[in-house]
C-alpha cells in the first residue's frame, strides 16, 4: 500500500471513529480486495482504484442512517460517492478519472448483475468474504454465494479454504 492508501484508510477510521466493527470490517475487504486484486494479475492502477474503493466501499452507511435511518445497500450506494469524493479530495492527489471509478464501484457494489470489470468483481468477492464471516451465514448461503458471486479464481479459493466449501 503507498501512502496516500494509508492516508486514505487513516482519514476512513477518523470518518467512522468509535465503531471499532465497521472499521475492522473495511480494513479486511481492503487487504483481502488487494490480495485477490494481486493474484489475479490486475495492473497496478486498477488495483490502486480497487484499494482505494476497498476503504471507502461503505463510507455511506452513516449518512444513510442519519438521513433514512437505515444503512441498506441501495442507501449506501446513494449516499457513498459524495462521501468517498468529499475524503479523497480533502487527502488530495487522486485524479479525477480515479475518483470517478472509485465513486461508481461504491455506487454499486451491492449490485451484482451489472459488473463492468475485474475491480468491481473483486471488490465484490472481497466483500462477499468478510460478510459472509461476520454474519455466521449458513452453508447453503455459502453454496449460493460460490454459485452466484465469485467468478474469479483467487475468490472461488478463499471462499472454499475460509470455509471448508469442497463440491
Amino acid at each position: 500500500m503507498d501512502r496516500r492508501l494509508a492516508e486514505l484508510m487513516q482519514e476512513m477510521m477518523r470518518y467512522d471513529h468509535g465503531n471499532a466493527a465497521r472499521i475492522q470490517h473495511f480494513v479486511k475487504v481492503h487487504d483481502l480486495a488487494a490480495a485477490i486484486g494481486i493474484l489475479e494479475g490486475l495492473d497496478e492502477e486498477s488495483l490502486y482504484i480497487l484499494e482505494a474503493a476497498a476503504i471507502l466501499h461503505d463510507i455511506g452507511i452513516r449518512v444513510s442512517m442519519e438521513k433514512y435511518g437505515s444503512g441498506n445497500g441501495k442507501n449506501q450506494e446513494k449516499e457513498g460517492p459524495p462521501e468517498a469524493e468529499r475524503l479523497m479530495t480533502k487527502i488530495g492527489g487522486f485524479r479525477t478519472d480515479q475518483v470517478e471509478r472509485v465513486k461508481y464501484l461504491i455506487a454499486h457494489h451491492h449490485t451484482y448483475d451489472e459488473i463492468d470489470g475485474l475491480d468491481y468483481q473483486i471488490l465484490i468477492e472481497a466483500d462477499f468474504l468478510v460478510n459472509l464471516h461476520e454474519s455466521g451465514e449458513r452453508y447453503s448461503a455459502l453454496l449460493a454465494a460460490q454459485k452466484n458471486i465469485f467468478r474469479t479464481e483467487t475468490g472461488r479459493g478463499m471462499l472454499t479454504e475460509m470455509f471448508e466449501i469442497y463440491q
